[in-house]
């Protein structure tokens, strides 16, 4: 798993540490700028923040038997940012190196869109990180299916993927008129794609957990960080 990888002090574990720190840069920044940090000190933070982790081997200080990247990520950056409190300047938090790439312009066109009345930081951070692993198999979902040149059959049947059930269904009537398919045939390319999405799903889960008997446990907790949102966060 990529946790475990980053963990240790084998040959590549800081690529692996970076390609999470990739995909889950956004959820990080939004809870650095709802504690209150504007946006240029957010992006500073952030990035100062990955450098910690690698700089100090952080990583290596979570259970091997029990760890949540998302729950030591959280932990983490609220102790960081507890001390850096005491100091200032770019040059001291080490700025001037870049860990991972953050889209300014993008970050705060997506923050401009946060809620700000009952939901606390913590709970979008757990949504906000709901929402990219989601998007992230959803990604290499899409990436299988054009490779079948079955684009437009997944377009079709995506309304099916809704991980907690807030959009209409299509009937299968008329899904079976849009594909030229038979009712039974629906069926089997519905149950299919969702065990094939499933798949990937726990595999992208897994990748932030140390333990493969913990993703059900964390899959869970993701849709119950998205049904605490509520809906309030925009895509």
């Amino acid at each position: 798993m990529v946790l475990l990888s980053a963990q240790s002090k084998a040959p590549g574990s800081e690529a692996a540490l970076a390609e999470l720190c990739r995909l889950y840069w956004y959820p990080l920044y939004a809870f650095v700028r709802y504690q209150g940090h504007a946006p240029h000190d957010a992006q500073d933070l952030t990035q100062s923040f990955f450098l910690h982790l690698l700089d100090h081997k952080a990583l290596s200080h979570v259970n091997p038997l029990k760890g949540k990247f998302r729950s030591f990520l959280v932990a983490s950056v609220q102790n960081f940012l507890s001390d850096e409190a005491d100091r200032a300047g770019r040059k001291k938090r080490g700025g001037d190196r870049e860990f991972v790439r953050i889209d300014a312009e993008s970050a705060e066109e997506r923050y401009r869109f946060e809620p700000v009345d009952y939901l606390t930081a913590e709970t979008i951070f757990d949504a906000r990180w709901a929402m990219t692993v989601l998007e992230e198999a959803m990604k290499r979902l899409r990436r299988q299916y054009a490779a079948e040149e079955k684009t437009s059959t997944l377009e079709i049947l995506e309304p099916f993927l809704d991980p907690i059930n807030n959009r209409e269904l299509p009937s299968y009537d008329q899904v079976a008129i849009e594909l030229h398919v038979s009712l039974s045939a629906v069926k089997t390319l519905i149950h299919r794609l969702r065990k094939q999405y499933t798949g990937l799903l726990r595999e992208e889960v897994g990748r932030t957990v140390s333990d493969p008997g913990e993703i059900d446990d964390e899959i869970h907790a993701l849709c119950g960080a998205l049904v605490a949102s509520e809906g309030r966060l925009s895509p």
